[in-house]
């Protein structure tokens, strides 16, 4: 890596406590149309968006009749039932504020559809902290494919080799390195370290990287 001068953030699992009430959506979703997903298979396939869980799952495309009615009821769901209910990590706004004074540019890139994003960004209190917003409905390919990553870097007008990503799965770190950049990880999204293996640096959550933020990566 060379002089870190922007970051892309994750947002599920890594600003806000999400990824459980994801999996839940998607597992009420799935058994009204008849499939019956075990909640630890939907759980570690949070971090993709509905075009590669579902096929993956399910053996359905999302563009399908039934899949987009699924995606359509999955919304409702999460929308409805839980995401009233999320908080964000500690220190979340606090860390993305030190990024901003430091002189970063702050982009999201989501695998979470637009509309959906916007409010969980308004939850983290970050919306206004960031130059860049990139969802799944930027692009035809969630994680782990480049394609948010991709349009991110592009739009944040700096080359891979200046840009770090924060992510809670190894769908980030797996998007990242197809794209060309470094990994910081945080262990908010249930993941072993093991599993986190292929990161640059890895954290319990956000409180920790603030207070870890002068050796960190991102003061590279």
């Amino acid at each position: 890596m060379g002089h870190i001068r922007g970051v892309i953030l994750d947002v599920d699992g890594t600003l806000i406590d999400s990824n459980d009430a994801q999996a839940r959506s998607w597992l009420e979703a799935m058994a009204q149309y008849g499939h019956f997903v075990p909640y630890e298979k939907l759980r570690w396939s949070i971090g993709e968006g509905g075009d590669q869980l579902m096929p993956r799952l399910i053996g359905l495309s999302a563009q399908s009749s039934e899949g987009k009615k699924i995606s359509v009821r999955r919304k409702a769901v999460f929308n409805q039932l839980y995401l009233p209910t999320l908080q964000p990590f500690p220190e979340t706004r606090a860390l993305v504020q030190r990024m901003r004074e430091s002189g970063l540019k702050v982009a999201i890139g989501s695998s979470a559809p637009e509309e959906e994003l916007m409010a969980e960004l308004r939850i983290a209190s970050v919306e206004d902290l960031v130059d860049v917003i990139v969802s799944a409905s930027d692009v035809a390919h969630s994680k782990p494919n480049p394609s948010i990553v991709d349009v991110a870097l592009k739009r944040m007008e700096l080359p891979p080799d200046e840009v770090v990503m924060i992510g809670d799965t190894p769908y980030d770190i797996e998007a990242a390195a197809k794209a060309h950049i470094g990994t910081i990880a945080m262990r908010t999204g249930g993941w072993t370290d093991k599993e986190l293996a292929r990161a640059i640096a890895i954290y319990n959550d956000p409180a920790d990287l603030l207070a870890h933020y002068a050796t960190s990566p991102l003061a590279s």
